[in-house]
């Protein structure tokens, strides 16, 4: 069983763990992702791959529902029932140019490992993350260290910038030509970012976070309509054209099971037992 290997609180909800997966840290590339379960009679949830060494994967989620809540409760040394991984296909990887990477929340976790990549294929990568306030921010100087510049914006300007992603890419778009965007995070922003970028005709990429099973494409719960086409975010994704997701059936269907979760998750708040 997967071991524990470290744990840090890096904000309010938001934890970071470092799970000993020796064969899938060998094998992870950016963009891909593990599917974990807790133990035997829990629910199998997709989390992307923020870092890796030879013998662990790093993982950084958001405490909203039941698993994540008892994910929450385990510490350095304690153990998980199984990891399946990586899954997904890579990230498109190569020497782009100039390219701009988005992290909205807790998707500047999962956008670390992609601008570390491109940054040593020499690309010039210029980073932009966002968060709610200043007591969210998390992994800037991390960030730091695989970008040329970085943009750090609050949407109620208690540090850094003022205002959302957007604003901050505006900015950029105003004096850099841009090669690429690259944008990970809440679809309303990954939307709000395709809707800047197809004015300038810059090759938009949004890693897409629908609900997920299998995460093999075989049940089918996280298909995505991109281009009318259907599509499945585990098999065929999680990276797709920013410009050719159909963001209104993706919010939709990604709010389908929203009360439940916040109704188990209020159980493990008033003390029930949630395994």
């Amino acid at each position: 069983m997967p071991k524990i290997i470290e744990k840090r609180v890096l904000a309010e909800k938001v934890i970071e763990m470092r799970i000993e997966a020796p064969d899938i840290a060998k094998a992870a590339h950016p963009g891909q992702f593990i599917i974990l379960r807790i133990d035997e009679s829990g629910e199998r949830i997709p989390l992307t791959i923020a870092d890796s060494d030879e013998d662990s994967v790093t993982i950084v989620f958001l405490v909203v529902g039941r698993t994540t809540h008892d994910l929450s409760l385990l510490n350095k040394g304690d153990s998980i029932a199984d990891l399946a991984g990586p899954l997904g296909k890579p990230s498109e990887m190569e020497k782009f140019g100039h390219v701009v990477v988005i992290g909205g929340g807790l998707g500047v976790a999962p956008v670390y490992p992609i601008a570390k990549k491109l940054k040593l294929l020499g690309n010039k990568v210029t980073g932009i993350i966002g968060y709610r306030s200043k007591d969210l921010v998390f992994w800037e100087e991390k960030m730091k260290t695989v970008l040329d510049e970085l943009y750090v914006a609050t949407n109620d300007g208690s540090y850094g910038m003022k205002g959302f992603v957007t604003d901050a890419l505006a900015k950029v778009l105003e004096h850099e030509k841009v090669d690429r965007v690259i944008a990970i995070g809440p679809p309303v922003m990954m939307r709000a970012v395709a809707d800047l970028t197809r004015e300038k005709n810059i090759k938009t990429i949004a890693s897409i976070n629908s609900i997920m099973i299998d995460g093999i494409g075989m049940c089918g719960v996280c298909r995505v309509e991109v281009a009318g086409e259907t599509k499945f975010a585990c098999y065929d994704g999680p990276d797709f054209d920013a410009h050719e997701v159909n963001w209104d059936l993706l919010l939709k269907r990604n709010s389908t099971y929203a009360e439940e979760e916040k109704l188990a998750y209020a159980k493990c708040l008033d003390g029930d037992k949630c395994h």
